[in-house]
């Protein structure tokens, strides 16, 4: 893009921005540092592309003047954590919605297609679990234990152990956005069959309400975790296919850090579902309302923090800027 059009296309902003910095009173941290992301993105274009320009001097100038205003103070730095939670990744969840929205959509059709797969063909749900787990699930139900397997390993172990495959699992499906978002697309459809599949077991041997109100204890925040880091390889992945006004190697920068963020964002879900996995969803004499309780709050949190809350913020910030 020619420099001309680079600053035609983005002058408006920065100079809303200047203002903003210019005046005495104080300034909204949160507007601040959804202001400074976009700041150094034009930056980062600009020394790539005009790096002796007068416009690549203006926005460093002005990058400068953020930095110091944001880190001003001591109290803001012990605040950076909260600011991150509380703004900055919101802001990259609405940003990144329709990823997000195409993630689920995905997940979705592939649980459909690994139930009427497991329907319509007696050797798919095998194919899919593997005998040795079909087997062992069988002879619990005939010992008139189903959910046994959640109540084998000693706790700990297991927490540390499925919070690690759960960290695993989910950064594989957005590392693999790097193949043009195929990749993710395939780790998603993966395990979206793979759940299917394992739901269709259960309701095959009559037991797909008591398999739900157990699994579903962890597997609500579980598998929103990897639809979320499925988003964030789909963030990552488009931005080599759509790289936009930006040259392709700094959109896929741009692209693969904040698909990072989102995924960092998903560490405190990392640890509930470990936890919840390894010392609640055992405890399958829990009352139906118990468990009913906790998967309807563990789906409430998934959907205000990473569906309406990121509205909200975003909301927020476009009435702070006008």
């Amino acid at each position: 893009m020619r420099e001309a059009a680079f600053v035609k296309q983005r002058l408006e902003k920065w100079e809303a921005f200047d203002t903003m910095l210019s005046k005495k009173s104080a300034v909204n941290p949160d507007q601040l540092s959804a202001y400074f992301i976009e700041l150094t993105d034009d930056l980062a274009y600009a020394n790539t592309y005009y790096p002796s320009s007068n416009t690549t001097l203006y926005l460093n100038n002005l990058a400068s003047r953020v930095h110091q205003k944001i880190y001003q103070n001591k109290r803001e730095d012990r605040n950076r954590l909260v600011t991150f939670w509380k703004m900055e990744l919101p802001l990259l969840f609405y940003q990144a919605r329709k990823p997000l929205l195409y993630s689920f959509i995905i997940f979705a059709l592939a649980v459909l297609i690994g139930a009427v797969s497991a329907a319509h063909d007696e050797t798919f749900t095998r194919l899919i679990l593997g005998d040795s787990y079909i087997n062992m699930t069988l002879n619990n139900i005939a010992e008139g234990d189903p959910m046994r397997v959640y109540k084998d390993s000693k706790q700990a172990d297991m927490f540390f152990a499925i919070t690690f495959n759960n960290i695993r699992v989910s950064f594989y499906a957005f590392a693999m956005g790097i193949l043009f978002s195929l990749g993710t697309g395939f780790i998603l459809l993966q395990n979206g069959i793979m759940l299917g599949a394992f739901q269709y077991f259960f309701y095959e041997q009559g037991l797909l309400a008591e398999s739900a109100l157990t699994i579903w204890i962890h597997g609500t925040i579980e598998i929103a975790s990897i639809i979320i880091a499925g988003g964030a390889g789909l963030v990552m992945g488009n931005s080599i296919l759509f790289p936009g006004t930006y040259p392709r190697l700094l959109s896929f920068q741009r692209g693969a850090r904040r698909g990072a963020k989102m995924v960092v964002g998903l560490v405190p879900l990392f640890i509930m579902a470990g936890f919840l996995e390894s010392f609640v969803t055992r405890l399958t004499e829990l009352p139906t309302i118990v468990k009913i309780t906790i998967i309807g709050v563990s789906a409430l949190l998934v959907v205000y923090y990473f569906v309406l809350y990121p509205r909200k913020v975003a909301s927020h910030a476009r009435n702070s800027e006008n």
